[in-house]
């Protein structure tokens, strides 16, 4: 199986030639910049998604509580 050590330094200096044969160099910046961006968006993205299941959570939480202490 390829790559069963892990990606390493051959590897990403061979996917940076065909990137630099594909797209040339001047365009380089730009495609790093708009990765970057979409990094940082699917990051916070995730991060949202987090905050929003554990605040549904703690919602359940303190429903089932209070139903609990109306039940005694």
């Amino acid at each position: 199986m390829p790559f069963a050590n892990g990606i390493g330094v051959p590897e990403l200096v061979i996917v940076l030639v065909i990137v630099m044969i594909i797209f040339g160099v001047g365009r380089l910046p730009e495609i790093g910049g708009a990765m970057g961006k979409a990094i940082r968006e699917f990051r916070s993205s995730q991060k949202g998604e987090i905050e929003v299941e554990s605040e549904r959570r703690l919602e359940q939480g303190a429903t089932a509580e209070s139903g609990a202490s109306k039940e005694k």
